[in-house]
């Protein structure tokens, strides 16, 4: 065995090492330690335009997430499956022996990068402290900012600020609304809400002459649709049973439970009915109350 293969064998045992390592504190603080996933990510962010940006040395430490290999490495790219030694030493090698290897191929979302091919170049320039590294660059839009680090859970939650800004900034129904009572936890929820006002618009609609203003809409939906469902919440005491979630997220999940109850079924289903049918099918017991509390406290450290 030539000495760049020996360094090369012991470069990948380092970095298994320490993949294990982030693997087992991520455990301890219930914290995925994947890569990010390109889908995953796209999917919340819905980008819009893309531009081919050619051949460009990118910063290593800015590449976050892979599109098709994110459960093979880390959080910091570092190589989870032994598997991956025989292609991760070989990189590895023409590194250490000064070849040129070809350029990566990534997506660019905001300011960070999504490796589409050459993960193992990626984790083995990370290893060795690799500041640069060529890369064929197709741009994507993002109005979310993301950086190095950044997990699934606390992109949900930038996602989430997004749309709930966008939902005060353009519709203003903050004048009118608790926001402490319209607030969600899951992206897509405000959209979603923005739906059931129309919904609600189009029915009311229907007995009237004009066409009614947006905001008289939401109003009318906020105080015969929204609040009373809140009351029966408080009522039932659901939050107590969902640990972490609000009074939003659960008016939500008990409209879709009530229409799922309602389909197929002769006799008339209140909202009473389903409130309690759903904290019964799906409230959570004390252990697993307090299991949620801690994973909430660990997910916002």
């Amino acid at each position: 065995m030539g000495v760049s293969s020996f360094t090369s064998r012991e470069d990948f045992s380092k970095a298994r090492a320490k993949g294990r390592m982030q693997d087992l504190l991520s455990t301890l603080q219930w914290k995925n330690n994947e890569l990010l996933s390109f889908y995953e990510v796209t999917k919340l962010l819905n980008p819009k335009v893309e531009t081919y940006r050619g051949l460009k040395a990118i910063p290593v430490d800015k590449v976050i997430g892979s599109e098709g290999r994110y459960h093979d490495f880390t959080l910091a790219f570092y190589p989870r499956k032994e598997m991956l030694r025989s292609r991760w030493q070989s990189i590895d090698e023409a590194h250490l022996k000064q070849v040129i290897l070809p350029p990566i191929s990534v997506y660019k979302l905001g300011s960070c990068y999504f490796v589409r091919d050459g993960n193992h170049r990626v984790s083995v320039a990370k290893a060795q402290g690799v500041e640069f590294i060529d890369a064929e660059v197709v741009e994507l839009d993002s109005e979310i900012p993301l950086e190095p680090g950044l997990t699934r859970a606390q992109l949900e939650r930038r996602v989430v600020a997004y749309e709930r800004q966008r939902f005060i900034d353009e519709f203003s129904l903050d004048r009118f609304m608790d926001m402490d009572l319209v607030k969600f936890t899951s992206p897509g929820m405000y959209p979603e809400v923005i739906n059931h006002i129309q919904v609600h618009k189009y029915y009311i609609n229907q007995h009237k002459k004009g066409e009614i203003p947006f905001d008289t809409a939401a109003r009318s939906w906020y105080e015969q649709v929204f609040l009373p469902i809140v009351l029966q919440i408080r009522e039932d005491r659901l939050l107590y049973s969902f640990p972490g979630k609000t009074y939003g997220d659960l008016y939500l999940w008990i409209v879709r439970h009530w229409d799922n109850l309602k389909h197929g079924v002769e006799e008339e289903v209140t909202i009473e009915n389903a409130t309690k049918d759903f904290k019964n099918r799906f409230g959570k017991k004390w252990f697993k109350r307090w299991t949620g509390w801690a994973r909430q406290l660990f997910k916002h450290s």
